[in-house]
């Protein structure tokens, strides 16, 4: 029996290139779990945890009716508050905002055939079977971002300042603007992977600017 693995099949979402660019993203569902603090913090642990567990009691569900999917890739949307830390720039955050200031939603992408009523059972199982009570704070959630500048972000989290950096030169460059949350998709296992080789696309929903 054949696998979907989203990896494969959409390759505008699951590629990026060294150099900024502009790609449309329809709308796509995912399970999330939101946050807040340090993500080298015991919580996001947790939280990563719990999503995984119920990302694989999704996956169980579906293979047994033979909709079985390769779990994807991790993914967050990061934001911080804009009236606290006004005029700091997409490149500068990372760096002037601490990271226990940081709110988060960690997300795991599901196939368009997986619906929240499954999502709700699956975490329902997670609960009960797993004894994973953080599971309970998982949601169904949608996102239509739409027009992105994105990029490829190749080697430790601490040097992201620099990729950001041509995004924000890209963006003005284009007369674009932000228009929703600073998306990073964790192409590589940051558990498990060198700092030095970690791959992740760096994303930012954007606007025509109007004067």
């Amino acid at each position: 029996m054949s696998k979907l693995d989203l990896t494969k099949t959409d390759k505008v979402y699951y590629r990026a290139k060294t150099n900024p660019e502009i790609v449309y993203i329809e709308k796509t569902n995912y399970i999330s779990i939101t946050g807040k603090g340090d993500p080298s913090g015991q919580e996001f642990s947790e939280n990563i945890q719990a999503l995984y567990a119920t990302a694989y009691a999704i996956k169980f569900m579906q293979k047994a009716a033979n909709n079985d999917f390769v779990v994807p890739k991790l993914e967050a949307l990061w934001s911080f508050d804009t009236e606290k830390y006004k005029g700091i720039s997409m490149d500068e955050a990372p760096l002037k905002i601490p990271r226990s200031e940081w709110d988060y939603r960690i997300m795991i992408r599901m196939p368009d055939f997986v619906t929240k009523e499954q999502t709700e059972e699956a975490i329902q199982s997670t609960v009960n079977k797993k004894q994973i009570e953080r599971a309970k704070s998982i949601e169904f959630y949608e996102m239509a971002e739409g027009k992105v500048i994105q990029v490829l972000h190749i080697g430790p989290f601490e040097n992201e300042p620099q990729t950001l950096k041509k995004i924000q030169e890209f963006s003005t460059a284009h007369q674009l603007e932000q228009n929703g949350l600073h998306h990073e998709i964790y192409l590589s296992d940051f558990r498990k992977t060198a700092s030095e080789k970690l791959r992740t696309i760096l994303r930012e929903p954007v606007k025509q600017t109007y004067f």
